[in-house]
């Protein structure tokens, strides 16, 4: 099948005015509180915010949802109501799959509340983004000096369960503690596992304290780890958007390495219009996931809910097929800025 467009479904997450800016720089300066409200209040249809080139052909486009993080999570039938106008406008201009970018994916249910759309395919990206993380996660475990227990919080989610089943299908990690606030479905999913796995669940980040590799993967709008909950030279994967930790962090633990979690190298990425907050040449796993489905062919609906272990192998096979543009994980940054993992310090671009 010949391959087809996307678009991309992005929206201001914590700092409204920092990402409205990314739109038109003068939106940059406008008070963060008159975002707080504006946003709320006023009927905004999704704007065009940026087309995408990948091997100097335009492939997709980024559509903006104007609902800041902490609309998106208090209003959701508003938040889904104006994805749904995102995903119409995606499919006037003719793309043949639509991606959910961060929270767009959580107040749709991972996209389940579109799956009765026609005429264009949705995915939530997470198959993509699970198979980055993974990637990442075994990248930082061989460069560890010291152990290999894993913190997995959020792990109940549709990227968390994921993972937690790639993680312990061939014992990558010697333990796994998986932190998330049902109960429920973190005993399911503990339960699901391979009897091999060493594996403790736990409802409160004081769980991760003696973890080596604390991998962040909620959906909240607020930073949620803080430095009490480490342990001495912890490394910690952040692949949430809204991000769950801040640069504070950072300063206020200097022997604990931050890694930017789900970020993907295309070289010959270039977003003519806004930007999305990553460096130039990368993008998000779930954006990531939407292009390479369209840039293969591919045809319907993909990820929804929770992706699947067979989904994940097959984006990871069409991945291997656009290789010579990149689409791997990318060398590892703190914050958008590289960093050695072995010695943690920072690395001249």
């Amino acid at each position: 099948m010949s391959a087809g467009t996307f678009a991309f479904t992005v929206h201001p997450r914590a700092r409204l005015a920092e990402d409205m800016g990314r739109v038109w720089k003068p939106l940059g300066a406008v008070p963060e509180g008159f975002y707080a409200t504006a946003l709320r209040r006023l009927p905004l249809p999704p704007v065009d915010m940026a087309r995408v080139h990948i091997g100097g052909e335009q492939v997709g486009r980024v559509l903006l949802v104007p609902f800041g993080a902490r609309h998106m999570l208090a209003h959701v039938d508003e938040a889904r109501r104006r994805v749904s106008q995102a995903v119409d406008r995606a499919v006037r201009e003719g793309a043949d799959v639509v991606g959910l970018g961060a929270l767009t994916a959580t107040v749709t249910a991972g996209g389940l509340s579109l799956r009765q759309r026609t005429g264009i395919g949705v995915t939530n990206g997470n198959a993509y983004t699970a198979a980055i993380i993974d990637d990442q996660i075994r990248m930082l475990l061989d460069t560890a000096a010291s152990g290999r227990h894993v913190a997995i919080v959020g792990a109940s989610g549709s990227v968390g369960g994921a993972v937690t089943r790639l993680l312990a299908a061939d014992g990558a990690a010697d333990r796994l503690t998986l932190v998330a606030r049902s109960a429920p479905k973190l005993r399911a999913l503990a339960g699901s596992l391979p009897e091999t796995a060493s594996v403790t669940v736990a409802s409160s980040l004081d769980a991760v304290a003696d973890a080596d590799l604390v991998v962040l993967l909620t959906a909240s709008a607020d930073a949620l780890l803080h430095p009490e909950h480490l342990a001495p030279g912890a490394v910690v994967l952040d692949a949430t958007q809204p991000r769950n930790t801040s640069p504070d962090l950072a300063t206020a633990r200097e022997d604990v390495l931050l890694v930017d979690g789900g970020i993907v190298a295309i070289p010959s990425l270039r977003l003519a219009g806004g930007d999305i907050g990553v460096p130039p040449g990368h993008a998000y796993a779930c954006f990531s996931e939407t292009a390479i489905l369209a840039m293969t062919g591919h045809r319907g609906h993909f990820a929804l809910g929770a992706p699947t272990l067979a989904q994940i192998a097959d984006v990871r096979a069409r991945a291997r097929d656009l290789a010579a543009l990149g689409f791997a994980a990318a060398a590892p940054t703190c914050f958008g800025r590289p960093v050695d993992v072995r010695t943690r310090e920072a690395v001249a671009a």
